[in-house]
């Protein structure tokens, strides 16, 4: 299979990658033993704050617990953006603090329960892959540059995402020549390598979600050398390659996150092959199901998603479609 790299980083460099219904959702949960009883149907909805980030892709989002709102930065938007917005479900707000990382693309970040502050790896600044480390502290609104001893390889598209233990993992990245497959840990002042057993095979790009109930991280697709259409699981201590009954298309660039309405890990959309999905997959622990809604997103890649604890729902910011860059905020309602 020949993967591709995501759009909005197409026209900047080069690189040479190998690459239904509620209602089943709701029999899944069942079997699963999540739930007990009938679950409500599910509906994107579109939001209308009256300020809203400009148009961009491959945007860093995460919730911030110490802020208790939503905080995005930087971004794709024809530039490598550097801004800082947050989202306290009802309204956009841009910061504006005295230190602000480089602008880029294809970031991560992920909240450290440990330290309360939000760490931001990686990402590609027009020139080059970034590697250097950043902390937000949602408490008094600032950047700080963290000064690491150790580190991983400055990569684009890494996997950045809170272990169970409550600190925050990074895993794999693109490093402009090769699909890295390390695994690393952030203890609040420096990087420690994670020599597993078994990792998932190399790759960017890859969705990831952290089901806070069951203490597991299932990670999808993603661009990749060896084929990355497979799912994997992560209790903290050990990665278990998964062999669901059904499974998503393959997409790069999508967006995930728990949501604990549906029980389930939620998947939106992605690049495949070039063309942006809109589908929304639920992981419940054992398998993927499909939701069906009676509206959802464009289609779309390179997004962000959060679930805003103090909304109460999932929510999905920008990326884009084709060439079309958006700026939409939309909530998934169960």
């Amino acid at each position: 299979m020949k993967l591709i790299q995501p759009k909005s980083l197409l026209s900047t460099r080069t690189a040479n990658p190998v690459v239904p219904s509620v209602l089943r959702l709701l029999v899944t949960l069942i079997a699963s033993g999540a739930i007990a009883a009938a679950a409500p149907s599910t509906s994107w909805t579109q939001l209308s704050p009256d300020i809203s980030p400009t148009p961009r892709s491959y945007l860093a989002m995460t919730y911030d617990v110490a802020s208790q709102k939503v905080v995005m930065f930087g971004g794709y938007d024809g530039s490598y953006l550097n801004d800082t917005w947050t989202f306290d479900g009802t309204t956009w707000t841009k910061v504006s603090p005295a230190t602000v990382p480089p602008g880029r693309v294809n970031a991560q970040m992920a909240y450290d329960r440990r330290t309360h502050k939000v760490v931001l790896f990686g990402g590609y600044d027009g020139g080059q892959d970034l590697g250097d480390t950043w902390l937000w502290d949602g408490t008094t609104f600032t950047w700080t540059q963290a000064n690491p001893v150790h580190s991983p390889k400055a990569v684009t598209g890494p996997m950045v995402f809170p272990n169970p233990n409550g600190r925050v993992d990074e895993f794999g990245g693109f490093d402009g020549q090769l699909y890295q497959g390390t695994m690393w840990q952030w203890n609040g002042s420096d990087w420690k390598q994670l020599h597993l057993a078994i990792l998932p095979y190399a790759r960017s790009s890859a969705a990831v979600g952290v089901n806070t109930f069951r203490q597991q991280v299932v990670m999808f697709g993603g661009l990749a050398d060896v084929n990355p259409v497979n799912t994997w699981t992560y209790d903290g201590s050990r990665w278990t390659m998964e062999s669901p009954a059904t499974q998503p298309t393959w997409v790069y660039g999508s967006s995930a996150v728990f949501d604990p309405n549906l029980r389930a890990v939620v998947l939106f959309g992605g690049g495949s092959g070039g063309v942006e999905q809109r589908s929304t997959w639920g992981w419940t622990g054992f398998n993927w199901a499909q939701l069906d809604s009676t509206q959802s997103p464009r289609a779309r890649e390179g997004a962000g998603i959060a679930y805003d604890i103090t909304l109460g729902h999932v929510i999905i910011f920008g990326g884009q479609d084709g060439n079309v860059l958006l700026n939409d905020t939309w909530e998934l309602t169960p």
